[in-house]
């Protein structure tokens, strides 16, 4: 038999982030814990780690639905999640953590058996033009080759001028850039935007308008010169055939995988699926998850032979993570077999 019970954590952010739907200080995550009946110091956890305003998971609803999936934990199929994704990623994480012993291996790879490493874009949050300057020349001093910026937020012409700023410094073989819009743009003037970034070699522009408008976005990855990944296009996209719908109607260049946003690890995967299938090539994110979520994320992207580098930068953001075993080295994630976890700041 098993049994389970859930805790919440506010996570704090070390500085305010900025994103197109306003400043960040703090961010909610639920933590469900599973174990058998007879061996109740063994124990997997999985992360529900929803964010308000881009999450389709009712965040108001959700201490609810955990007491229902814990007191029910033995007829888990019985409860409908659909509308959970959150949810969803921190139960399958969770049993993959027991069914390996607790040990917070959740896929048995190199990665997780600390032989590779995952190499990692530096994130640029959304701030005023001088204090995203100083954090362009940090993440390159810390050995960063592949920066992601965050637009949309302050002047367009700033923004411009802060790519010009750094591809003066290094050409596109030195450093890649990546720029993410959250749909920022507007369909009447988004395509002379793209066409004044695209001046500063950029790799890829992520959701450069708002999700939902199909015959524009596929209009803008026809003419774009900036390849266009799709971001938050994919949130809410539960059923295979609507998966397929969108990725054959839009017809991007990339696709940017959350796995807590999507529906949990199978959801990611079947997502990449129907994109190779495509041709479509992609990468996976984390999405503000404590380390417990970031631990799972990061194994499970170590089961694909993937090379580009992957979002998965965000462990340090927070005064009060979960101090865990990963360990992040210049622009490249692993896990240091010397580090211990420390679930202390985990109420249960």
């Amino acid at each position: 038999m098993l049994k389970a019970d859930f805790t919440s954590h506010t996570l704090i952010f070390n500085n305010p982030s900025g994103t197109s739907r306003g400043v960040l200080n703090t961010k909610p995550s639920w933590f469900l814990r599973v174990w058998n009946e007879n061996n109740p110091n063994i124990y997997g956890i999985g992360e529900c780690s929803p964010i308000k305003g881009l999450s389709i998971d009712p965040i108001d609803a959700i201490d609810k639905k955990l007491t229902q999936i814990c007191n029910n934990i033995n007829n888990i199929d019985s409860i409908d999640i659909d509308q959970f994704p959150c949810i969803k990623f921190g139960i399958e994480t969770a049993f993959k953590d027991l069914k390996n012993g607790g040990r917070k291996i959740i896929f048995n790879n190199s990665f997780s058996r600390s032989q590779s490493k995952i190499k990692i874009n530096g994130l640029i949050w959304m701030d005023n033009k001088e204090a995203m300057l100083n954090s362009i020349r940090i993440k390159i001093e810390n050995g960063y080759n592949c920066l992601k910026l965050k637009i949309g937020a302050i002047d367009f012409s700033d923004e411009l001028s802060l790519l010009a700023f750094i591809r003066k410094e290094f050409n596109s073989s030195e450093l890649e850039i990546r720029v993410d819009a959250n749909g920022a743009f507007i369909k009447e003037n988004a395509l002379l935007k793209l066409n004044s970034l695209a001046k500063f070699d950029i790799h890829s522009i992520e959701q450069p308008i708002k999700p939902k408008q199909f015959s524009t976005m596929n209009k803008l990855c026809n003419e774009s010169p900036i390849p266009i990944a799709l971001d938050e296009e994919l949130i809410g996209i539960i059923n295979n055939q609507s998966q397929e719908n969108l990725l054959d109607t839009i017809n991007p260049k990339y696709i940017v995988l959350k796995p807590s946003l999507l529906g949990g690890l199978d959801s990611t995967k079947s997502w990449i699926k129907l994109a190779e299938k495509r041709k479509i090539k992609w990468w996976v994110t984390s999405a503000l998850e404590s380390n417990i979520g970031l631990n799972s994320i990061a194994q499970f992207t170590a089961e694909f032979s993937n090379k580009l580098p992957q979002g998965l930068g965000t462990g340090q953001i927070y005064k009060n993570n979960i101090p865990s075993f990963l360990e992040l080295k210049a622009d490249e994630l692993y896990i240091n077999n010397e580090l211990e976890w420390d679930l202390s700041n985990l109420k249960f």
